[in-house]
């Protein structure tokens, strides 16, 4: 019985998926949902409580494989620190500019104030991200790797830093004007005179 409910959430979701990308968030709904997967708009109940549910599991579950992957990159073992951040920069604009995580950004900043979907979506993504790369700060900080300093707003630096310029003009549909691979070596260069020590 577990496995047949998982399947059937796992079908909802999917069908949810394509839905919210063919249709938008405002004008999906859960009666559409409920017609496409078949069966009752109880059953989906019965699983999400909300659209809002609904939406942020369907949007993000697809993408925590890809973010876990990501992270896992992030080794503090590796005494490389400038290839380990490029290459995790790769990683991270690559999933924060696919069209689902851009749907996802758009869909928290209209709907955030309105409802709990904002704050879900960002503990669901970013949150979680900035959770994961303070950790590894904090693991690099104890090897002496980078200096002493708040792990969460060193994190916070260099997601930052590697978002500028490449994310926003992508949100507002802007074309953008700066080369990728260029910010990426700027951030990990600016991050290491920042935060490296001699050790590291």
């Amino acid at each position: 019985m577990r496995v047949r409910t998982d399947e059937k959430r796992d079908a909802i979701l999917a069908v949810a998926k394509d839905v919210f990308r063919e249709d938008g968030y405002e004008r999906a709904s859960m009666a559409m949902i409920s017609a496409r997967v078949g069966g009752s708009k109880a059953t989906l109940y019965s699983y999400f409580k909300s659209k809002d549910e609904l939406f942020a599991a369907a949007m993000t579950e697809a993408m925590e494989a890809q973010g876990d992957e990501m992270i896992r990159g992030l080794d503090p073992e590796n005494p490389d620190l400038a290839a380990v951040l490029t290459r995790f920069g790769r990683a991270y604009l690559r999933l924060l500019t696919s069209p689902d995580a851009l749907a996802i950004m758009r869909v928290a900043v209209s709907e955030g104030s309105n409802s709990s979907l904002g704050g879900d979506l960002y503990a669901r993504g970013p949150g979680r991200g900035l959770d994961m790369v303070t950790l590894y700060m904090t693991e690099l900080i104890g090897k002496g790797v980078i200096r002493q300093c708040n792990p969460r707003i060193a994190a916070a630096h260099l997601l930052q830093m590697m978002e500028a310029g490449i994310v926003q003009p992508q949100l507002f549909g802007a074309p953008i004007e700066m080369d990728e691979e260029e910010v990426i070596g700027t951030t990990v260069e600016a991050f290491i005179r920042a935060y490296g020590t001699p050790r590291g």
